[in-house]
């Protein structure tokens, strides 16, 4: 019991819902759900699928560039800058 009051006290700040919701941060955990919904189970679970767990780094790391705006474009400058032997 005392150590979920601590963790209460010591989180208090990020416990001000009022703030986030006046910020437009997100509440709660259905945008990290449909994130996960869209990014990794739509790519990995289709039917007949394996993975390997390289195989699946490498995809998903490349779908969260796609869909996320502007890191596509990010990516390619990176390379373009350092070479491919940074994401290696």
């Amino acid at each position: 019991m005392q150590a979920a009051l601590t963790y209460f006290k010591n989180h208090r700040q990020m416990m001000d819902y009022a703030v986030h919701v006046e910020k437009n941060l997100p509440i709660g955990s259905g945008v990290t759900e449909a994130a996960c919904k869209t990014l990794v189970k739509q790519r990995l679970c289709g039917s007949g699928m394996r993975w390997k767990d390289k195989g699946a780094k490498v995809i998903l790391s490349l779908r969260a560039l796609v869909q996320s705006k502007g890191r596509w474009q990010q990516f390619w400058d990176k390379i373009d800058q350092y070479g491919s032997h940074v994401y290696v």
